[in-house]
């Protein structure tokens, strides 16, 4: 893959800002809930610096582009919050889904954009890759494991539920790991269910 590809650019930029309202999602409803961690740590904010992980925001992706892969994935640094500091009925649950929801809501508006107004091609194509970056992200954090959100989301829904929470903090992320690297129909499904929304958001 080009590096200086215009698409490839476009989609290292598109999958830096992704993660960044993912994060910074998280960390305002925190704040909302009572949480100040990543408000003192400047981490409410949209700048990508406050956000740089180096391996995961910065190298992963490089790699990527280099061995000419057709998806670019990464991660940013994850926004503190303090779960003791969270008021209110299922406070864990909406920090949790907060990222997720985020991406989701700049996947439906970036695809509403394509539906209903005449764009110039290129326009299009950045948009429709935002789209698909941003539900791509949101479905993947909601896969029940450690460390994605959909591990918090789980815990907060199985109170009790301790050998459950024990078991998958302590091997979740194996578990992750092993799943994408030694059963491709789990990514397969993973990206249907990705462009079946797409397109069914954008009508293309």
């Amino acid at each position: 893959m080009d590096i200086l590809n215009p698409i490839t650019i476009a989609s290292f930029i598109i999958l830096i800002f992704s993660i960044v309202v993912h994060e910074v999602s998280h960390g305002s409803m925190a704040y909302q809930l009572g949480d100040e961690t990543a408000k003192r740590q400047g981490r409410l904010s949209l700048n990508p610096l406050k956000h740089i992980d180096i391996a995961g925001t910065i190298l992963l992706p490089l790699f990527l582009i280099l061995a000419g892969s057709s998806v670019i994935i990464g991660w940013a640094k994850p926004v503190p919050v303090n779960f003791y500091n969270l008021n209110g009925k299922w406070a864990e649950l909406k920090v949790a889904l907060a990222g997720p929801a985020a991406n989701f809501s700049v996947a439906f508006i970036c695809g509403l954009l394509i539906r209903f107004i005449p764009l110039p091609e290129m326009v299009t194509t950045v948009l429709f890759l935002a789209v698909i970056y941003n539900i791509l992200l949101a479905l993947f954090n909601l896969i029940p494991l450690p460390p994605l959100d959909g591990s918090h989301i789980l815990f907060s829904l199985i109170k009790g539920g301790d050998a459950i929470k024990q078991f998958l903090s302590q091997f979740g992320f194996i578990i992750l790991v092993f799943i994408l690297f030694f059963i491709p129909q789990f990514l397969n499904v993973l990206y249907t269910w990705t462009f079946n929304l797409a397109n069914l958001i954008t009508g293309l």
